[in-house]
């Protein structure tokens, strides 16, 4: 008999969302104000136009960054836990965005700010690069088998949780100033930035509270007594040589889930109140953003629960094909200029991504071995990160100013061909077992 104490699934599955809800609540907040402020704090000398494109680049920084900490911390966290690797990424994050606060201007200092804002976002990147494989690892490893897919789902949440948070601290700080857009440009915006380093507090403390998994243990036991060789390979060099099919293939089938989510929250945003764009004020889309981020929540925990059921890969097949459709009509929609358009566009937009971001939790982690799974899913992430999510979001006002809104309607479908064929040529994983031995840990199911 185990002499271990029982493990709650609840403590676990509210430490990994309360943990990806934090992180990707400091990452968003920089995408808002990249939106909204950026370009006229950092980017002053430059046109509009040109400001915009600054601004975003920036933002597509951290994208470049992300597989730089997958390879990084998901090292750590394959050779001394998922626990604390998952402690120094929340550390970083939090450091990085309080910084981003405390950061004057390109009026105070030049062009010293803009780097610094770039070195600053780079640290983000590389955070959050490690955040995300080592948060779903948490769940899969520790869920009971058949609802893998039920648990891996409270990291997912995370990401729609901290895009709501986000719009609701930039609505909540320019309601308080009102009609004071210069208060709100020299210190409004900070305000989000500052806060984030007390909800690092709250997560520290949250995962402070949890044991590493019982299958990551089990690896260890077993290296321990394996040949000293094997022992020394790094988890990314086994990565690349031993499933290079599985990471590239995993990271074209998630490349919808960037394209969608970041072109749905960060470029919508900005394309929300450009009177050229949909003519929106700050506060619709601020609130359209808030109403779009609790609907995909509620899709992603559906689904999640329907891929124990009806397999990973299919679900995030049906996403590819919806979002092949709805890329052309998004554009076309938000150009009406209505604000319930809008909204609809936006709710619609972010379901396509919980749709097919809800299986991913259990999925990258099913692909691969237990002693390269944090490098190895956080690779095909972070990888799909860069093509779905930096690029698109980079080259929409380029596009926009050159062939209208539709191209970057027609680059959102693109992308979910893409993941459709990748995913299609995958394995479904739903009934593979992660420990390669039976895990001598009682868990109890959250009620």
């Amino acid at each position: 008999m185990s002499t271990e104490r029982k493990v709650p699934m609840r403590r676990i599955a509210i430490a990994s969302c309360v943990g990806t809800t934090i992180e990707f609540y400091d990452f968003f907040i920089y995408g808002t104000a990249a939106a909204l402020v950026f370009p006229k704090v950092f980017f002053p000398a430059l046109g509009p136009a040109a400001a915009a494109v600054a601004s975003f680049a920036t933002f597509a920084v951290a994208f470049v960054a992300r597989p730089v900490g997958a390879v990084v911390f998901g090292h750590y966290g394959d050779r001394i836990g998922r626990k604390r690797t998952l402690i120094s990424t929340l550390l970083l994050m939090g450091i990085a965005t309080t910084l981003i606060g405390f950061l004057p201007g390109a009026s105070t200092i030049g062009v010293a700010a803009p780097i610094v804002l770039v070195v600053l976002r780079f640290a983000q990147g590389i955070a959050v690069g490690g955040e995300w494989a080592g948060a779903s690892l948490l769940t899969a490893e520790y869920a009971p088998p058949g609802e893998r897919g039920r648990y891996a789902t409270y990291p997912q949440l995370g990401a729609f949780l901290a895009f709501g948070l986000s719009s609701v601290t930039f609505l909540v700080t320019g309601l308080l100033m009102g009609d004071k857009d210069a208060a709100f440009l020299d210190y409004g915006w900070r305000i989000p930035f500052v806060l984030s380093s007390l909800l690092i507090v709250i997560g520290l403390y949250v995962r402070l509270r949890i044991e590493e998994t019982p299958i990551f243990r089990q690896a260890q036991e077993q290296a321990a007594v394996s040949p000293a060789r094997e022992r020394s390979r790094p988890p990314f060099r086994d990565a690349v040589l031993r499933q290079p099919r599985e990471v590239l293939l995993a990271a074209g089938s998630l490349t919808i889930v960037f394209s969608f989510f970041n072109i749905g929250t960060t470029y919508l945003t900005s394309y929300g109140v450009n009177p050229a764009g949909a003519g929106q004020s700050r506060p619709t889309v601020l609130v359209a953003g808030i109403i779009a981020a609790i609907v995909a929540g509620a899709v992603t925990i559906v689904t999640g629960r329907l891929s124990d059921r009806l397999g990973r890969r299919r679900l995030i097949m049906t996403a590819g094909g919806i979002g092949v459709v709805w890329g052309v009509l998004l554009f076309p929609l938000l150009d009406t200029g209505s604000t319930l358009a809008f909204v609809v566009a936006l709710i619609v937009t972010l379901s396509v991504v919980g749709v097919c971001y809800a299986p991913t939790g259990a999925f990258l982690p099913e692909l691969f071995e237990t002693r390269y799974r944090y490098t190895g899913a956080g690779l095909s992430y972070n990888l799909a990160g860069i093509v779905g999510g930096a690029i698109p979001p980079l080259l929409a006002p380029a596009l926009t100013a050159s062939y209208g809104s539709i191209a970057i309607g027609v680059l959102l479908s693109v992308s979910a061909v893409l993941s459709f064929f990748c995913t299609r040529a995958l394995a479904e994983t739903k009934d593979r077992t992660l420990a390669t031995k039976p895990v001598e840990r009682e868990l109890v199911p959250v009620s």
